[in-house]
């Protein structure tokens, strides 16, 4: 396993990867980084006029009576989007970067954990502006509980990366990774309560299986601190953390493994 130290002296290298990553994302478009607003904006606009409007979906008031039903849709959908881009992001990583990897020697999870990082700083903006939002409606307590917004969003990262380290190396021996994961994805964002709550009408009797889902109780945590203006149960946020460190741990286990042979099967 790569020491500490490793990673420490390729700090400046880490640094310059991140900024690779920001600088490509949105090269030669005219909106730019705008286009990070639009997306989120866009899906909540669909889903609200779907869910709210033709299928009658209702979660329950927020803080201080807060009945926005878009608001409620962002606090969990923005966490949603920021994992499955990064993770659909790192898949490619290595297989992208072929050829620095076959030139040169360093630590190869340099790559996925520059997606991380490079989303990380788009998630920032987006739930910047989601609890600017939050505010301008009544709901003070998203600025008191800003640090534990600031935990789950680390907590997030660290499950991204998890996710991205196994696939990212998996992806170079099993090319149908990538396609495979579209559709786990898509499936596991309809198994989360994102765009429903878990007290619909024929979605309770589902609940202790949808709760087996860690983005289910990384869902509550969020929606607690920004919708509903408490602290996410205990229970919650150690099952999500629980999942996020023991996949980061699983991530970079098999990453080690294969990472010997990433030179010559790439």
């Amino acid at each position: 396993m790569t020491s500490v130290a490793a990673y420490r002296s390729q700090r400046e290298l880490y640094a310059n990867l991140t900024l690779r990553e920001l600088r490509s994302k949105y090269k030669r478009s005219f909106l730019g980084w705008t286009w990070s607003l639009v997306n989120p904006l866009s899906v909540m606009v669909v889903y609200t006029i779907v869910f709210k409007l033709f299928l009658r979906v209702t979660p329950q008031a927020g803080v201080n009576g807060l009945n926005v039903f878009a608001l409620w849709l962002l606090c969990g959908l923005l966490p949603w989007i920021y994992f499955s881009n990064t993770v659909t992001g790192c898949i490619g990583t290595l297989v992208g970067n072929a050829n620095l990897i076959k030139k040169t020697y360093f630590p190869r999870e340099l790559l996925p954990a520059a997606t991380v990082g490079a989303n990380i700083v788009s998630h920032a903006i987006e739930m910047g502006i989601l609890v600017v939002a939050l505010v301008a409606f009544g709901d003070y307590q998203a600025l008191e509980f800003l640090p534990v917004t600031l935990l789950l969003m680390v907590i997030m990262a660290v499950f991204a990366l998890g996710f991205g380290l196994l696939l990212s190396a998996l992806n170079v021996y099993f090319r149908d990774i990538e396609h495979f994961m579209n559709i786990i994805l898509l499936v596991w964002l309809y198994m989360t309560p994102i765009i429903y709550p878990l007290t619909t009408t024929g979605v309770a009797r589902y609940v202790k299986y949808l709760k087996l889902n860690p983005m289910t109780d990384a869902v509550l945590c969020y929606r607690a601190v920004l919708y509903d203006g408490t602290l996410p149960g205990w229970r919650e946020l150690g099952y999500f953390a629980a999942w996020a460190v023991g996949m980061f741990f699983v991530g970079r286990y098999v990453f080690n493994r294969l990472e010997p042979g990433l030179a010559e099967e790439l």
